[in-house]
């Protein structure tokens, strides 16, 4: 049996371990699965195929349920062996292939780095940049309401907040967090930024630092693979086509609408 990868590109970390593995040429299994139709939202439009369209044919999440005993996404299963979790699967990933040294270097100060952003990645820029997403697409969705504009403000604060520590402390004047090469750094924390992209909010837009990462980061993964894996999230707003199962509407709709006071 071979590596099986149970990803949804919606998600910031499937995404992440879906370029990772396509740009270092690791083979895998796509194992698709839809969080919006299976778990989460209801049932959307059956999908059109394509080579190049990693979402097509049937969803995977009762197989992801058995190897991710948590019921989330991303998960690996690689023979009788699974695992969790995006960094665990990411550094596995890199070990098991041996993946270019530059995505989690051998050099002990270097790893450091990179060890050092993961760790403040989630309490920073994951801890608002997916809120976007939430305000403007999701909620609404379920309650028929728009969030007051002061939320949506709020949250782009906090993110402003983070992308100015990001481009101080981490970017710097360099071309990539670590160096003058990618990392799985980078690309944990270009994932989680074009989140908002996604929905609107170019928080690229006047922050020429931040924008010239990007594109350095587009082209060390390569664009035709970068682009393919942020389609869905690019085209977040068909969302609003989605069914939604008027239960399950009935059971998340209050929870959400304390989300707007």
């Amino acid at each position: 049996m071979g590596l099986e990868l149970y990803l949804d590109l919606l998600s910031q970390p499937c995404r992440s371990i879906y370029i990772f593995a396509r740009s270092n040429n690791i083979p895998f299994e796509f194992k698709h699965v839809e969080l919006f139709k299976d778990s989460v939202l209801g049932k959307r439009p059956a999908a059109g195929s394509g080579a190049d369209q990693p979402r097509a044919g049937p969803s995977n999440s009762e197989g992801a349920g058995k190897v991710n005993l948590l019921k989330k996404v991303p998960a690996l299963k690689d023979g009788d062996f699974t695992l969790a979790e995006c960094t665990a699967i990411l550094l596995y990933l890199s070990r098991k292939y041996n993946t270019p040294d530059h995505w989690y270097p051998s050099d002990i100060q270097k790893r450091a780095r990179v060890d050092e952003y993961l760790s403040w990645h989630h309490a920073n820029i994951r801890a608002n940049a997916p809120k976007t997403m939430w305000i403007k697409v999701l909620i609404p969705l379920f309650t028929g309401q728009p969030l007051p504009s002061e939320k949506l403000q709020e949250v782009m604060e906090g993110l402003s907040t983070s992308l100015k520590q990001f481009e101080e402390r981490f970017l710097q004047d360099k071309a990539f967090i670590i160096g003058s090469e990618i990392s799985l750094a980078d690309l944990v924390a270009i994932v989680e930024l074009m989140q908002p992209v996604g929905v609107g909010c170019d928080i690229f837009e006047d922050r020429p630092r931040l924008m010239e990462w990007r594109r350095r980061v587009e082209d060390a993964v390569g664009k035709e693979l970068f682009f393919q894996a942020h389609e869905m999230i690019l085209n977040i707003k068909e969302l609003s086509n989605i069914q939604i199962d008027p239960q399950l509407k009935e059971q998340l709709a209050p929870v959400l609408m304390k989300m707007l006071k």
